[in-house]
């Protein structure tokens, strides 16, 4: 059976190493928690004790990890995986990184061998664990069938936007938009709520409105309830991905992106006070009243 080596098993990760034992592939995990493998190795996982080690033999190397710093590490660190992945092995970065670090991991990883291909997700948490991802693909069109064996079981939906670093460049779209959204529907709210408006009735005009995107209707009632149970994604990571896609931004864009600067400061402000906290607690950082 086809090897892969699963590396970081966060809210994301530990869904998607979990399909990959479900169609019936020979698992190693490494994690920074033990805690978070115990059920997968009861299902037949390896627990490995470095990256390094989880690679050894691996048809191909997969990373969930926070950030590029993460990423360097699990890969190129004291113990990365790197320095046992055989020549050929897919190098599957579905974690969200910045553009540069997506290319700069290429080209090292090129030189040791190895087929790096970037992958960042779309879906929550529930969408992992059902195999129901979207997959954003940067890659050669060889490299992308070489790795599609590896891709099927963790998402339902494909899409190979280019060569390496374009399906991080869409991710790193998607998620600035999902912030400006956001934090706009906090603020928002804070204004109906301050200004005393029935929130029902401002409730139903938002969901049935033109405004009303899959993040709004996710959101909104959360928001006004005030009910952030089961956070499926935190302010920190929120404003590390809007960060990295303003970064993009500001290096391809004439003029400075005023509306993705304005949402990474508002993250900012939520990382300082709740940094692994859900996202939408955003409104308690606008909703203060003077």
């Amino acid at each position: 059976m086809p090897r892969v080596a699963f590396i970081g098993l966060g809210r994301m990760g530990h869904g998607m190493a979990g399909r990959y034992l479900d169609a019936g592939f020979t698992v190693s995990l490494w994690n920074r928690s033990k805690a978070k493998a115990e059920d997968l190795i009861a299902r037949g996982a390896r627990w490995a004790t470095s990256p390094e080690d989880a690679a050894i033999d691996a048809d191909a190397v997969v990373t969930m990890v926070a950030d590029d710093e993460a990423s360097r590490s699990v890969w190129l660190g004291l113990n990365g995986a790197a320095k046992t992945a055989k020549a050929g092995t897919i190098a599957i970065e579905c974690s969200t990184v910045s553009y540069d670090h997506a290319r700069e991991m290429a080209g090292e990883l090129k030189e040791r061998g190895l087929v790096y291909i970037d992958c960042p997700v779309t879906g929550l948490p529930d969408a992992a664990a059902a195999g129901k991802l979207t997959l954003l693909v940067g890659a050669d069109a060889a490299d992308l069938e070489r790795a599609r064996p590896f891709l099927e079981p963790i998402g339902s939906t494909i899409r190979h936007f280019g060569a390496v670093g374009s399906g991080t460049v869409y991710k790193l779209i998607n998620n600035l938009m999902g912030a400006i959204q956001i934090a706009g529907l906090a603020e928002g709210l804070a204004i109906a709520e301050q200004a005393g408006l029935d929130m029902n009735l401002v409730l139903e005009s938002i969901l049935s409105g033109v405004a009303a995107s899959p993040q709004v209707q996710r959101h909104s009632k959360r928001m006004v309830a005030r009910d952030f149970s089961g956070a499926t994604f935190t302010a920190a990571l929120r404003h590390k991905d809007a960060d990295y896609a303003v970064m993009l931004a500001e290096s391809l864009l004439a003029d400075k992106p005023l509306v993705g600067r304005a949402a990474v400061d508002a993250y900012a402000r939520a990382k300082a006070v709740m940094p692994d906290d859900d996202e939408g607690k955003m409104i308690e950082i606008v909703s203060r009243p003077k």
